[in-house]
């Protein structure tokens, strides 16, 4: 489906209103820039994170995974497969992989979000719902961004399959476990940082979440989502992980005019346990309608089964919130695995 978009002319403010203050913007960093971090990014958690009474908790209630009558509708998960919509350099266009994982064509470049390939991720039952786009079916990568460095958003296996010389864009604390894997072209940014690449700007921006690999390596990575913006003004964000939070209305008044914001809402259920790091799906309508984005595509369900929550019910739950929010039923974008949309044609 094909979508043109023209942006409106900013309303003139009347001559006694005084002009508003200048918010903050991006710092922009060269391509290749590695910096120096702090140990421990722990000060930039919004909750704390579980102490052993909660991790007894969740073992004694075990609602780690759906019941059964929870997987029943496995079949009934959207997956539609085709192929990739032309791009030309003024195309902008989402594809839906699955998870977090989105081919997105925007300025003459094609880049993937958090790209899982992997039928299968450490922790996890193997995918709901195979790869919306086979590897093979894409055109060359042009750029990486990477959210954080959990196992379902930062898969060795799938990034063993890039070009070392692919340009990665990853959170601040994480470029060394790319340059150990011989990644030659590796940015790392810290929040409200940006790099340009190809025309396209890439803002690294804040998300309510945290990072852990190993058993002794939590936040020593950053996390964070990513706000990407053509030469012309198109915009589009990619939240990555995140709860909900002040975020949120704070990267909309830094990025105003956000044309179509990917936004997760699966893995939220037992709620006392994800609330802090997992949007459910009325709060990822409440976060859509603080960036003031105009569109939304949900993401991060019916791939991989991570929480308690029936596995269709993300998608029922955030149609209903985008109902009774009263917003247009055609920009939320609710793809199959595997579907795309176009913004710019």
């Amino acid at each position: 489906m094909t979508e043109r978009t023209a942006r409106p002319a900013p309303a003139a403010e009347a001559p006694h209103r005084p002009a508003p203050a200048a918010l903050p913007t991006s710092v922009l960093q060269p391509l290749g820039r590695l910096g120096q971090w702090p140990r421990t990014f722990a000060d930039r958690l919004t909750a704390p994170l579980p102490g052993v009474r909660a991790l007894a908790r969740l073992a004694r209630e075990g609602a780690v995974r759906p019941r059964r009558e929870g997987l029943r509708d496995v079949p009934l998960l959207p997956f539609e497969t085709g192929p990739l919509p032309p791009a030309g350099p003024g195309t902008v266009a989402v594809t839906w992989a699955g998870h977090a994982s989105w081919v997105v064509r925007i300025g003459g470049l094609t880049v993937l979000t958090d790209p899982v390939w992997s039928r299968r991720i450490l922790g996890t039952p193997a995918r709901l719902t195979p790869v919306g786009v086979r590897w093979e079916d894409l055109p060359p990568v042009d750029a990486v961004v990477i959210s954080h460095n959990h196992f379902d958003h930062l898969d060795a296996p799938t990034l063993r399959r890039l070009p070392r010389a692919t340009p990665v864009l990853v959170p601040a604390g994480l470029g060394r476990w790319f340059l150990r894997r011989g990644f030659t072209r590796v940015t790392e940014l810290d929040w409200w940082e940006a790099v340009e690449l190809g025309g396209v700007r890439f803002d690294f921006v804040p998300a309510h979440h945290w990072s852990k690999r190993t058993l002794l390596d939590t936040c020593r990575s950053l996390w964070g989502g990513w706000v990407l913006t053509d030469p012309v003004g198109h915009r589009i964000y990619f939240a990555g992980d995140t709860g909900y939070g002040h975020w949120f209305a704070e990267i909309g008044r830094r990025h105003p005019g956000i044309d179509l914001a990917l936004l997760p809402i699966g893995a939220y259920d037992p709620r006392w346990w994800l609330r802090d790091v997992h949007t459910d799906p009325e709060e990822a309508v409440r976060a859509h309608q603080d960036l003031g984005a105009r569109r939304m595509a949900p993401m991060h369900w019916a791939t991989f089964v991570l929480s308690s929550e029936p596995v269709l019910e993300p998608l029922t739950r955030v149609r209903a919130a985008w109902e009774r929010a009263g917003l247009p039923r055609e920009d939320l974008w609710d793809l199959p695995v595997g579907g795309s949309r176009v913004l710019v044609p």
